[in-house]
């Protein structure tokens, strides 16, 4: 079981990736920016890098994956040149964040 920070403002995707996390065994803080997540220890952060700035994202102490609209080229393209560790479209995210953050955290 790992420590999940999930920066995801929309509350309808944050639920569903909450639940994705918690049902594989992890123990997840959703939190709607970055500075909200002051003071919570990670071990992996998750985030929507259409409402979060992936540079934010890639200063935190943890790996991350960072998912958007897969028509959304640029911002595809942010979060990969701010480093994070996975930037996936969201559909890929639904089927597989499981596997994706088992992957970062091993």
């Amino acid at each position: 079981m790992a420590r999940v920070l999930a920066v995801v403002p929309d509350l309808m995707l944050s639920s569903k990736v909450s639940a994705m996390l918690s049902a594989a065994g992890h123990q997840v803080q959703v939190v709607p920016s970055v500075p909200a997540a002051d003071g919570f220890d990670h071990e992996l952060v998750v985030c929507d890098l259409e409402a979060v700035d992936p540079g934010q994202v890639a200063a935190l102490p943890a790996p991350a994956i960072g998912f958007y609209s897969h028509v959304d080229v640029e911002t595809r393209d942010r979060g990969r040149e701010a480093g994070l560790d996975l930037v996936v479209p969201r559909s890929r995210m639904a089927r597989e964040l499981p596997g994706l953050a088992e992957r970062l955290l091993a």
